[in-house]
């Protein structure tokens, strides 16, 4: 592939107006700031959606508008849903999204690979559950996005690999820098990096004030970064700057500018992930 994946994260499940002004809440926000990104390089979305009330929201109706919309104008760009277990507990939401079909179907959903505290609540990821959501996706034809945050995980993808439910080429984001995972240090990536099956893509990103440096690491060493408000809000560390997705994006760029690097077109990233057009 010719240049690398830039994932943006824009929203999250826990940002909110009240934490910045910058972060895109409905669909018409979170529509209008991917596509200011994706202008800018982003080629990949890892998209959380949101009720009217602005609250977390698992219902495919929501999904299918933020889907429907983004592809109207970047009809190429990757697109990932949300499957999260820190506040849906039954299957049937968490999978949800998954009935999507035809244009509207996502390219991608999130997998963490098993469960895990942040620093104050929980994201329950049992066996079961992780079973499920990935036949769930080998039978809607839509791949996993690989969420790694501790090298447990990792292992447990290739558990998952060895048994059919996951197949190559593998995607996986490195969120490191979680108080109780593995922390944004170069042994603990090396770690990860050396225990990666074959025929397996990643990208660098980290919660909190580490996000700069694993998006560093992903772009020296890996396939690129993963960045986004819901990973951190601020652009500086000492957290005296909010920052907007677009900022961020561009810090990224900017950044990979110095490496002689650019972002990948957005049709490349597809077919580096098996990913069929959608035009």
């Amino acid at each position: 592939m010719d240049g690398f994946i830039l994932n943006l994260a824009p929203t999250g499940m826990l940002p909110t107006r009240a934490m910045t002004q910058h972060v895109p809440l409905t669909v018409e926000e979170i529509v209008a700031d991917a596509r200011r990104c994706i202008d800018l390089g982003a080629n990949m979305l890892h998209l959380h959606a949101r009720d009217d009330s602005g609250h977390p929201t698992y219902r495919k109706e929501v999904y299918a508008r933020l889907i429907g919309s983004i592809r109207e104008t970047h009809p190429d760009v990757v697109i990932c849903v949300s499957l999260s277990g820190r506040d849906f507990s039954e299957f049937e939401q968490r999978a949800d999204p998954l009935g999507l079909t035809g244009d509207l179907k996502p390219d991608m959903g999130s997998l963490t690979l098993a469960s895990m505290n942040f620093s104050r609540t929980a994201s329950l990821n049992s066996p079961e559950m992780i079973q499920r959501l990935a036949e769930r996706m080998a039978e809607a034809g839509i791949r996993p996005e690989l969420e790694v945050f501790d090298a447990g995980m990792l292992n447990y993808a290739h558990y998952l690999l060895d048994r059919g439910l996951i197949r190559p080429p593998l995607y996986f984001n490195f969120l490191l820098g979680n108080i109780a995972g593995a922390q944004a240090r170069p042994a603990a990536l090396g770690l990860l990096i050396n225990e990666l099956p074959a025929n397996s893509l990643w990208c660098g990103g980290g919660i909190g004030a580490c996000q700069l440096a694993m998006n560093t690491q992903g772009l020296l060493y890996g396939n690129g970064a993963r960045v986004g408000l819901e990973d951190y809000l601020w652009l500086d560390g000492n957290r005296e700057q909010l920052a907007s997705n677009a900022q961020l994006v561009q810090r990224v760029i900017d950044l990979a500018g110095f490496f002689d690097k650019r972002p990948a077109n957005a049709k490349a990233v597809r077919a580096a992930l098996g990913l069929s057009s959608h035009v």
